[in-house]
């Protein structure tokens, strides 16, 4: 169990922060910017769903789920000694992934082929979530410079690449099926 009784610590004052191993890393590390990056696009799905109707909301809130379960996974580096771990390191699953994938076929299925490009907006709910988009597609870029350099969980690439296009999907959905999707023009303003 999580016990937060205080919340500053000053640990961090001279620039360090500790993994989920105990190790103590610099807050500029790659896997520090990865996971900041992934609890920056959980907080933008958080105002996401300010504008979500219940079933999206219920949708967006696992994805919230996961992306604590995706930060816990990247901030707990040495994969290979999970074995020897004292309690089980949290990490990514296939069935995550799976189900991101089921998701997308599903809400994919009721909306007409793309025919163009469509620039990020029409709705609210769909400008917020073409932001999630993005932001996913950063973290999704730092946890593969990451893998570059450490040892990543594949699963939480593959989380974060599918996530991406979850959002995109359901900013779609968000623009009444696809029909309010705003539609590039291009060298429509020279």
């Amino acid at each position: 169990m999580i016990v937060l009784n205080k919340i500053y610590t000053k640990t961090g004052d001279d620039g360090e922060t500790a993994l989920g191993n105990g190790a103590r890393v610099a807050k500029h590390s790659m896997r520090v910017t990865a996971y900041g990056t992934v609890d920056e696009a959980n907080a933008t799905v958080g105002m996401a769903r300010l504008h979500a109707d219940t079933q999206l909301d219920a949708a967006l809130a696992r994805i919230q789920n996961d992306l604590f379960d995706l930060g816990a996974d990247l901030c707990r580096p040495d994969m290979e000694r999970d074995a020897d771990a004292e309690y089980p390191p949290l990490r990514m699953v296939k069935a995550q992934v799976d189900r991101l994938e089921a998701e997308i076929d599903a809400m994919n299925s009721r909306l007409e082929p793309l025919r163009s490009f469509i620039l990020p907006g029409g709705s609210a709910l769909a400008a917020y979530l073409h932001l999630c988009r993005t932001i996913s597609r950063r973290a999704e870029r730092e946890t593969v410079e990451l893998a570059t350099m450490e040892t990543v969980n594949p699963d939480a690439v593959k989380y974060l690449n599918r996530l991406s296009d979850w959002f995109f999907v359901a900013a779609r959905v968000a623009n009444d099926d696809g029909r309010a999707d705003v539609l590039w023009v291009p060298g429509a303003n020279r």
